[in-house]
Formats: C-alpha cells, sequence, structure tokens
C-alpha cells in the first residue's frame, strides 16, 4: 500500500440507502410508472452498467421510496450476494441491493467504487452471518474498510482497468465461442450420421431391435431409504449425454433391490430419462456400477446386439435428429415433459444392416469425440485462467501495484486514458495466447482442418458514463 493512500471504512465515504418494493396489490404504484425501479434482473440484462430498469413505479410510489443519483454503486447484500452495477440513471431499488452513494466526489471517484465493489463478494459472504438467507445489515456493511488514493491516482487505476477488461473481455468472447464451436463440431457431425444415413441402412421400431425398454420405481420412504452402502440406484441426475455421472448415485439394500430386479441392470444397456428437465438425456451403463436398478425417472433400453450395437444405438438416440423427435411433439412444437414407454417402443429408428458398419461409425465417431472434448478443456481453461488474472489485476489495483507506461495522460471523465499506442495494458502479450479464435494449426487435432470450427470476436460496447460531473 503506498504511503499517500488512506484506509477508510465505506459509512465514511458512502451514505448506504437499502431499496424496498412497493406493495404490489396497489395499482397507484405500478399502474402507469415511469419511473426506474431496479432488480437484478437489470444486470443480467445490461450488464454493470445501468441505464434503463425492466420496472417502473409511479410518482405515488416515489413519495415513499429514495432516489439513488447517477454514479450510485448499487450493491446486493441479500441472495445474489455480491452482485454489483452502477448506474446511468436516477432510479429506486428493491430491498435486495443497497446504494453506494458518495458522499464526496472531489474524494472518491464513482468508477473506482464500483471496481472495488467487483471485489467483496467474498468478505460479503463471511459477513452474511450465514442464516437461512444471507443477509448483510448496512451497520456491517458501514465498516468495511477501503483504500482510498488520491483522486487521480483512482482515475488512473481506473483507465488502466478499463483498458485491461476490454482486452480480456474479447479474449474471454473468443475462448467462449470456440468452446461452443468446439462443442458443436461432434453434434453437428452427430446429425449428419443419422440424419443422412447411407446405402445399407434399414429402418425399424425401437422395440423391434431392443429386448427391454422400462423404468422402474423409488423405494419407499424416498431420500430417507438410501442406503451408505449397497446396490446403485440410477436416477436421471446420473445420466447425461454420453455421460454416466456418480455424484449423489442412490444405493439400496438387498431387499429393497428384489422388489425392482424387473429392471435390473446388465453391461452396456442404454439409459434414457423420461421425465423432467433432463428429459431424453442418454448415456450408456458404466459396468463399475452393476450390479443396480434404476428408478421411475430413467427408463432402460436393451439392444438386440445381433441387431444394433449398444454404442451405437446410444448415439443414435443422443443425436438432435433423434432427440427432437422424442423432445418435441405437435404443430406448436410443445416441448414433452415426459416420454412413455409406448412412444420409445413405436419410434423409427434408422441404422446400418452389418453390425460391422455400425461399429465403424462407433469408432469414428468416439475418436471425434475424443478430440473435440480435448479442443473443449483448451478453451475453458483459458476462460477460467481469464477469470483468474481479472482477479489478479484487481488485487493489484487496490493494493497500489497496477502500472501503466510513463507518459501515459488521463482525461478528467470517466473513460480511459489517452495513451499513443497499446502499450498500456497490463495483459499485453497474453491475450495473444488466450483469445485467438481457432485458426489452421491451433490446438493438435486428427480431426481435420480448425477451420471447421468458426469463431467470432465481440466487441464491448463503451460505457456511455462520462464524467464525475455528469453524475451531479
Amino acid at each position: 500500500m503506498k504511503r499517500s493512500w488512506e484506509i477508510k471504512k465505506l459509512g465514511e465515504v458512502c451514505d448506504i440507502v437499502n431499496g424496498s418494493t412497493p406493495l404490489r396489490t396497489n395499482k397507484d404504484f405500478w399502474e402507469g410508472g415511469d419511473f426506474p425501479w431496479f432488480t437484478i434482473d437489470d444486470i443480467r440484462d445490461q450488464g454493470r452498467i445501468i441505464s434503463n430498469t425492466k420496472q417502473k413505479v409511479t410518482q405515488v410510489a416515489l413519495k415513499k421510496l429514495k432516489v439513488l443519483p447517477i454514479g450510485t454503486i448499487l450493491l446486493c447484500c441479500t441472495a445474489s450476494i455480491g452482485e454489483y452495477a452502477i448506474t446511468e440513471i436516477e432510479l429506486t431499488t428493491n430491498q435486495q441491493f443497497n446504494g453506494l452513494v458518495i458522499k464526496n466526489r472531489r474524494e472518491m471517484y464513482p468508477m473506482f467504487l464500483m471496481y472495488f465493489s467487483s471485489t467483496l463478494k467474498d468478505t460479503l459472504s463471511n459477513l452474511s452471518g450465514k442464516t437461512t438467507i444471507d443477509f448483510i445489515p448496512i451497520s456491517r456493511l458501514k465498516d468495511i474498510e477501503i483504500p482510498l488514493p488520491p483522486l487521480p491516482e483512482q482515475k488512473r487505476i481506473v483507465a488502466i482497468l478499463d483498458e485491461a477488461f476490454a482486452a480480456i473481455a474479447k479474449a474471454k468472447a473468443n475462448a467462449e465461442q470456440n468452446l461452443k464451436n468446439a462443442k458443436k463440431l461432434f453434434e453437428s457431425y452427430l446429425q449428419g450420421v443419422f440424419e443422412n444415413g447411407g446405402e445399407g441402412w434399414e429402418e425399424k421400431k425401437l422395440i423391434e431391435v431392443t429386448n427391454k425398454i422400462g423404468s422402474g420405481a423409488t423405494p419407499r420412504g424416498g431420500n430417507e431409504s438410501y442406503k451408505t452402502e449397497g446396490i446403485s440406484l440410477v436416477r436421471s441426475m446420473n445420466v447425461y449425454d454420453f455421460e454416466f455421472r456418480n455424484k449423489n448415485l442412490a444405493l439400496i439394500d438387498d431387499q429393497q433391490a428384489k422388489e425392482l430386479n424387473n429392471v435390473t441392470l446388465q453391461e452396456n444397456d442404454v439409459l434414457l430419462n423420461i421425465t423432467g428437465a433432463s428429459v431424453a438425456r442418454c448415456c450408456i451403463v458404466p459396468k463399475e456400477y452393476l450390479p443396480a436398478r434404476v428408478n421411475q425417472h430413467v427408463s432402460i433400453i436393451r439392444a438386440k446386439k445381433e441387431i444394433i450395437v449398444p454404442f451405437f444405438l446410444n448415439l443414435l438416440l443422443t443425436s438432435k435428429f433423434y432427440k427432437d423427435q422424442l423432445l418435441f411433439t405437435g404443430g406448436q412444437g410443445a416441448t414433452r415433459q415426459a416420454i412413455t414407454k409406448a412412444q420409445l417402443e413405436v419410434l423409427e429408428v434408422s441404422f446400418p444392416k452389418s453390425i460391422k458398419a455400425q461399429q465403424v461409425i462407433v469408432q469414428k465417431l468416439n475418436v471425434l469425440s475424443t478430440e473435440t472434448k480435448k479442443l473443449e478443456a483448451i478453451y475453458q481453461q483459458k476462460i477460467n485462467d481469464l477469470e483468474e488474472l481479472k482477479k489478479s489485476i484487481l488485487q493489484k489495483a487496490f493494493a497500489g501495484e497496477l502500472h501503466s507506461p510513463e507518459g501515459a495522460r488521463y482525461s478528467n471523465d470517466w473513460a480511459s486514458p489517452i495513451v499513443d499506442g497499446d502499450t498500456a495494458s497490463p495483459i499485453a502479450g497474453y491475450t495473444n495466447d488466450c483469445a485467438s479464435p481457432i485458426n489452421n494449426g491451433d490446438a493438435s487435432s486428427s480431426i481435420g482442418n480448425n477451420n471447421d470450427v468458426k469463431s467470432s470476436t465481440t466487441k464491448k460496447k463503451k460505457s456511455s458514463i462520462t464524467s464525475p460531473e455528469r453524475a451531479g
């Protein structure tokens, strides 16, 4: 910490104002309202700079509310604890948020306070008291300490953070797009295989190529009846596309399992979720979790192995072409909430007559799946690294360790430094590695040119917040 910096408490530099919600049943408070009333949905819609609100209150309601000026920091101190934003308009807010209204803008720069607020999530969680719902009283919020450099230094730090975070946002957007494209690569190829079929393929009903289609039940007593060891009971939370997850895998005893003997799993059985939000997720049961049973939300689909390879059937049912048939029904495209045994039995499936041809397709798709997962891991790690980089930069900023090139000049507004060139970025040389879209030669891959995976960059919208004078 630099000698010229002070340490003050939030309550010393800010008036902290809690919001409230006007009575919903009183039409005089809501109908025809024209004054912005802020909720967390506005952050989800707009990001951290709030220039409008989805909901409005009337002037009648406003008489009972506190108006927050432009440049107020909005800090969530309950429920979605640690969420934050800055106001570009006058507004009022609901009770989830406290408004941090700067007392003296010659002492505190609004964007400096916003960046500081972005670091408070862990601090606020520790202050919440761990009640049923996280809640930080204003008295505790006031006692949080904030490092306070001179105003020109605050503006210099904000300018560097603006530039650095814009570069990180661009890099992250590229990495996220590449992650999506890597996933779509396999999905697109899978769809093409099963949508187009080929010579030597035949079509049959699912009941004709399976020995068993059926779901089980939940033992009496539900969760309380589960054991700490015993026989696996597979539930929908364990079944993902191409992946069996053992997290929260339920265990039952021999007597409970005996009552579910009609849904005993066998090696290479296909599992399909048939109810709820995860309907149509599909995988193969791993043999290490056998013996096992299924509950009523999961169907066993046991292939006639002389007709169709189980892993081929898993790929088929997970492809978009067949998943759409399972999920949607009717002319309006309504999503099914459940798939019945009867619907599964009559599902028309197309496949090569030759078992060898099926095995070749499975082998090729497995290779492609492995390579796309490698790409996904690369770009997910880059996204994680960029988030850690943001934290590191913020930590340096509020420790007085953030530097910019000599000769950089800073305007008096809330925007960015006036710098010749692009050398001011604390992440120079880093984003070149993390941000680039997938091109030829990017990440080793045996699945062909990486040009197959398209990428895009996203421009960060420049803040229209301009100056502390504008903030009143």
